[in-house]
């Protein structure tokens, strides 16, 4: 549409020289937005459905097995995209989760269920990981999120109102905004609720008719959303966040609880870091994980001693420091130490690259920790064999 505009209707003392001058220049774009024109950016972190899109179709082409009502896999099917395995043509899918299957089975099956699916675990036990991926190969979406905090309001979970819609028209239908829980429902999909216990108990409480009557009464408008088929809820929880704000009885029975344990094995622990740094990695141009394999098992080693408050042979009992000393915070030192050595050293992973990011990791109290911190390099660190480059690094980032 053309809008034309009579000049002697303009007054020539109302226009700002400043502004008209601002206008007659062209914007400048730099080089590297212009490369970008036409063709969208490169997520940094893809969603799992996205970044695994390939697995999950070769899936869903050779999965003859019953599907649950709006499944995109059968519940074998999202169990092998979650564990592993090859498939009868050859295609090859990697783990998402190392650990025991039938905990992956028990979660699986309860989302094929009525009841919703509690995972709980220490910090660092992949419960979020799992929840996405979950979400991901039942529902091919994972994005129906809502974030627990101490400020998630009830809306979150329910749903809110355009309020410019609201003013002009009053309460309708088209004036609702829906929740990802909401839309959920409404799509026969499965909504995530990440650290229920971080959110306030009444609106906790919001989610009990949703998971018992699969409704969400709409008062104002007098009426109700009801779930379709293929709805369900996979909710995430820290144990250690007990007495923050507790799930009450009522809200916990619509939930069927299944606790994600710690690596039973450091081989186990070093794949999981390994496959995780390896796929951040990736995405950040960062050396290749199996270069840096060794420093890798050593970080792998002190956060599993530090954390179990013995040695691996068990000769020496160590105290334990206030930190979780978690899964996730080794690969985020692993990740950190590889950034340094891409960055400003050879490109091989070596003790100087990790140890100021276990000195963080573990130093969490400065008083208490550095204490733990010391007495485990001069007790452990320093009498290991091979490892006196990592004790002369470790007491250069403590000095």
């Amino acid at each position: 549409m053309s809008v034309s505009i009579d000049p002697t209707s303009v007054d020539p003392a109302s226009i700002d020289p400043t502004h008209a001058a601002t206008a007659s220049v062209a914007p400048t774009t730099s080089p590297a937005r212009e490369a970008e024109t036409g063709a969208e950016a490169e997520a940094l972190r893809p969603h799992a459905e996205e970044a695994f899109a390939g697995e999950l179709a070769a899936l869903a082409a050779q999965d003859d097995r019953p599907r649950p009502a709006r499944w995109r896999l059968s519940p074998w099917a999202v169990a092998t995209y979650l564990l592993g395995g090859t498939l009868p043509d050859g295609t090859v899918i990697s783990p998402k989760y190392v650990g025991p299957r039938r905990i992956v089975e028990v979660a699986v099956t309860t989302l094929a269920t009525d009841r919703a699916l509690l995972l709980l675990g220490v910090p660092g036990t992949a419960k979020t990981w799992v929840s996405e991926h979950l979400a991901a190969a039942v529902s091919g979406d994972s994005t129906l999120l809502v974030q627990g905090t101490a400020g998630t309001p009830e809306e979150a979970v329910r749903y809110g109102w355009n309020y410019a819609e609201l003013l002009a028209n009053g309460p309708s239908r088209a004036a609702l905004v829906p929740s990802p829980v909401m839309r959920a429902m409404a799509e026969g999909m499965t909504a995530r609720v990440e650290e229920l216990t971080r959110i306030p108990a009444d609106v906790q409480d919001s989610l009990i008719t949703i998971l018992s009557e699969k409704t969400l009464p709409i008062p104002e408008l007098g009426s109700e959303a009801q779930a379709v088929r293929g709805f369900n809820l996979i909710a995430t929880a820290n144990d250690r966040d007990r007495g923050v704000n507790d799930l009450s009885s009522a809200l916990r029975r619509r939930f069927n609880t299944v606790v994600l344990p710690l690596p039973e094995s450091a081989d186990a622990e070093v794949e999981i870091v390994s496959r995780r740094v390896d796929q951040i990695g990736r995405s950040l141009d960062l050396p290749a994980v199996p270069e840096g394999i060794e420093e890798i098992r050593r970080v792998v080693t002190v956060f599993r001693e530090l954390r179990d408050g013995v040695t691996t042979d068990g000769r020496t009992k160590i105290k334990s420091p206030s930190g979780t000393l978690s899964t996730a915070e080794a690969i985020s030192v692993v990740t950190s130490g590889l950034a340094l050595a891409a960055h400003f050293g050879d490109g091989v992973l070596r003790p100087g690259d990790v140890a100021a990011g276990i000195l963080g990791a573990v130093v969490r109290d400065p008083a208490a920790d550095r204490v733990v911190w010391q007495e485990y390099l001069e007790a452990v660190v320093r009498e290991r064999d091979g490892w006196k480059d990592f004790y002369r690094a470790c007491r250069e980032v403590s000095a």
